[in-house]
């Protein structure tokens, strides 16, 4: 699908008609099927689509809304759409909002995590990914540059970023360290020199206006999104019991040391460490699924990011390929039922990681919307995106390393990935290709090149 046509001049100058429940959950469904392209590119969907051409939003309560999302952990671009649906219809609304922009990259995830575990050692699947792992070196590396070039402003920064790089690949300092070392950094750093870290990650406002909306920024804020004590403890008390339910009954049936209750216990606390994007919590995955767990090995580690990357929905969504990789591999529910195992591990790590994502938006929203200026979460968030460019560059160079010495360094160099590892990187650096193609040619080179030459 295709984002809609945009409105003509004859119709901005009219408010446009009240959107109902139904009407929204086809948008919110067929965004669920439309959002590649990473946060930015979510992003940018959602504000053609809401602000621009269907106006239910304004230019400023979008961004308003957005700069909430940017402090948070979790992904943005699906929190946003979450606070877009609740603000329309009610909690229903969000739920649903947000839910649809998870499910569809769910459902084609844990297909394809199933073909890739199940057939992965065929010649042809085996030739796709041996390609595609070069690409996602080169996509890694891009990821720390692009952040970097946004994120690391001044000297202090760029401090804050290597030391984060020293810490992780020398040291080997959990990333939950990391992060809550950056933001008290950022705290004390943001008393004392606040010049130096001002505009932490988040989203200016902005005047535009693209006719009336729905959602004006004179809009009186809707009944039920006032801020009121008891809703929130409402809000909080369900959510606890969303959490504490599943994770006691798995504890009672199977124990708390069995994969299915560490999964969701893992993933609870990783969904509270995303900040920065997904990029910044693979390394902590990394460090729990593969170095800790065994879940995984750090091949089908990359393997995976690739798949999130192909996929639409948010990257973040690379844990539930950890997760039916896991449930498949060590075979929960027995031989004959290695496809429910995974299935069931995927759903599972999906609902610890983003529940928290929702409970945020439908608690923090009410606040939000009781004052329309800027918030004052940015210095520690300058510090902890700052860590983060350090954390990816040492992603990058694991990656590399599992790429360019598959057997170790003491083994030999593959050069043929090497030279797809370049091209994935000129063409994304140079000539600003869009990642999902350059993931197909490089999937079809390393094809080509696995039968041909190796």
């Amino acid at each position: 699908m295709t984002p809609s046509a945009p409105q003509t001049d004859a119709l901005t100058t009219s408010t446009p008609p009240s959107i109902g429940f139904w009407q929204a959950f086809a948008f919110w469904l067929k965004l669920g099927f439309i959002s590649f392209g990473g946060p930015a590119g979510q992003i940018s969907i959602m504000h053609q689509e809401l602000v621009e051409n269907r106006r239910w939003i304004s230019e400023r309560r979008f961004l308003h809304a957005l700069n909430y999302c940017m402090v948070l952990p979790g992904p943005e671009a699906q929190q946003l759409a979450t606070y877009i649906g609740w603000l329309m219809h009610r909690t229903w609304g969000g739920i649903v909002a947000g839910a649809l922009f998870v499910l569809p990259s769910l459902l084609i995830l844990i297909a394809l995590s199933w073909v890739y575990i199940a057939f992965g050692e065929m010649p042809l699947v085996a030739g796709l990914f041996y390609g595609i792992k070069p690409a996602v070196t080169a996509i890694v590396v891009q990821a720390a540059h692009r952040i970097g070039s946004r994120a690391l402003k001044n000297n202090w920064l760029w401090g804050i970023a290597a030391a984060s790089f020293i810490a992780i690949f020398a040291a080997n300092v959990p990333f939950p360290a990391i992060v809550a070392a950056a933001a008290l950094i950022g705290y004390i750093g943001g008393r004392l020199a606040p010049g130096k870290f001002k505009a932490g990650g988040g989203h200016g406002q902005s005047d535009k206006s693209y006719g009336p909306a729905l959602i004006d920024d004179d809009t009186p804020t809707p009944e039920h999104a006032r801020f009121r004590w008891t809703r929130l403890l409402q809000v909080v008390v369900v959510g606890g019991l969303l959490w504490l339910v599943p994770m006691g009954l798995l504890t009672t049936i199977y124990g708390w040391n069995h994969t299915l209750t560490q999964m969701g216990w893992f993933f609870t606390k990783a969904a509270l460490l995303t900040f920065g994007g997904a990029y910044a919590v693979l390394p902590y995955v990394y460090q729990g699924a593969v170095g800790n767990y065994g879940w995984l090995t750090p091949t089908q580690m990359i393997d995976g990011l690739a798949l999130g990357e192909t996929t639409p929905g948010p990257l973040i969504m690379v844990v539930a390929f950890v997760g039916f990789v896991g449930g498949y591999v060590k075979a929960l529910f027995g031989p004959d039922a290695l496809f429910l195992a995974g299935a069931v591990a995927a759903s599972l790590v999906t609902w610890f990681t983003f529940l928290p994502s929702f409970l945020f938006i439908l608690a923090g929203g009410p606040l939000v919307e009781s004052t329309h200026n800027d918030l004052k979460f940015t210095a520690p968030l300058t510090a902890i995106t700052a860590a983060v460019v350090g954390v990816i560059l040492n992603l990058a160079l694991f990656f590399g390393y599992h790429v360019l010495w598959p057997d170790g360094f003491g083994a030999r160099f593959d050069w043929v990935s090497a030279v797809i590892a370049l091209g994935a990187a000129v063409a994304l650096f140079k000539f600003k290709r869009n990642v999902i193609h350059v993931i197909a040619a490089c999937a079809v080179i390393g094809l080509i090149l696995k039968t041909m030459i190796l």
